[in-house]
Parts: C-alpha cells; sequence; structure tokens
C-alpha cells in the first residue's frame, strides 16, 4: 500500500473495506492482500483521474469528493455519463476488460481523495478468492444489470421532465453539489431547458 502523509490512508481504507463489506463480507486474509494493491491519491478540483484515449490500469474507489465520467464528441460537446460520490468506484470497466483506450474521462468536480485499485492484480485476487467472488457478483448485479436496465427505460420512456425528478429521486444528495450544467449534460438536455424545467416544478 503506497501512502501519502496528507492522506488518512487507515481511514481511507477502512471506508473502502465498509463499502466491500456493505454488498458481501471480505475476510481478514483477503482484505491484507487486497491493501497491498491499493495507492491513496489526493485530487484538486478539476484534475483528471483517468483521461480519455489512455489504457487505464486501475479502478478508483471515492473516499472523500465527486468524480464524474464523461465523453466528448469532436465538437467538444460533453455527456455526462456517471456521478461518483463517497463510496463509489470510477474507472471505464470496458477499458480495464478489454486493456483497450478508454472512451471516458473521469475528473474531479471537487477536491477529492480517491482510493486507486490496480485492476490485473485485483482480478488475479478475486480469482483465488471466493469471498471477492461473491462481492463481485453482488457489485455487478447491483450496478451494472440492474442500474443499466432502469436507464435504458428512462432514456426511452421519459421525458426531460420525468428524468430530472428520477435523478434528484435517486441522487437527492448531489443534487446542490454539482452545477446545474452537470445535470443538464447528464440528462441530454440544455442548461437552459433543465432551467425552465425547474422553475415549473
Amino acid at each position: 500500500m503506497k501512502q501519502n502523509p496528507a492522506i488518512d490512508v487507515p481511514g481511507a481504507l477502512l471506508a473502502l473495506r465498509q463499502s466491500l463489506a456493505a454488498y458481501s463480507p471480505i475476510s481478514d486474509e483477503t482484505w491484507h492482500d487486497f491493501t497491498a494493491i491499493c495507492q491513496c491519491r489526493r485530487l484538486a478540483k478539476h484534475a483528471l483521474l483517468y483521461r480519455a484515449g489512455d489504457v487505464p490500469r486501475s479502478y478508483g474507489y471515492v473516499v472523500e469528493g465527486l468524480i464524474r465520467g464523461y465523453a466528448c464528441d469532436d465538437k467538444g460537446n460533453e455527456y455526462n455519463k456517471n456521478f461518483f460520490a463517497e463510496g463509489a468506484f470510477p474507472g471505464s470497466m470496458t477499458a480495464l476488460l478489454t486493456a483497450t483506450p478508454s472512451l471516458l474521462s473521469f475528473e474531479a468536480i471537487e477536491d477529492s481523495i480517491v482510493v486507486e485499485i490496480d485492476f490485473v492484480a485485483y482480478r488475479q485476487l478475486m480469482m483465488a478468492r471466493d469471498d471477492l467472488k461473491v462481492f463481485q457478483i453482488h457489485y455487478l448485479e447491483k450496478n451494472w444489470l440492474l442500474a443499466k436496465d432502469m436507464r435504458e427505460i428512462e432514456i426511452v420512456q421519459e421525458d426531460a421532465t420525468e428524468r430530472y425528478l428520477r435523478f434528484v429521486a435517486e441522487h437527492a444528495s448531489l443534487v446542490d453539489r454539482l452545477p446545474q450544467y452537470h445535470i443538464a449534460s447528464h440528462l441530454g438536455i440544455t442548461p437552459t431547458q433543465l432551467s425552465r424545467i425547474r422553475k415549473k416544478l
């Protein structure tokens, strides 16, 4: 475990273990080996955790702060795919699994503290430890399968107002932390449209 003296590393790791345990318990033996593949980082606001076009080697865990995952088109327009607050795991899983350049960038919206987890080492450890396999299954079911289905339904069936209300309901703690233009980008509307929606509500 590489340490940054400016970061409360034991506190950061405790938060990480508690987040893992919320899905499935992790044994002390597995946890000991898990911490060996972790590194703590402090990110200033607007700093990039991962950059589009790079082949990532790790994924993150947010101890403090807020990260956005976004794509940018040829005209410079940005689309916010996801937001990652405390307890979430930012990273381009598709790029990690295929060892290809990421289509997304991950930027700190606030000053943040992140634990980076070496992906190849994590996969090797997961293959060797059943408790980590169970965690992975529960995590993927909740955050990839179920969440992906809801997002697809939301995009196809709901209008902009309904999408905004759903975002507020599901991410109430983020509404006041995010600039309105970031929320608008995530919803696929303009900031002006979002402003009109908010005024009507």
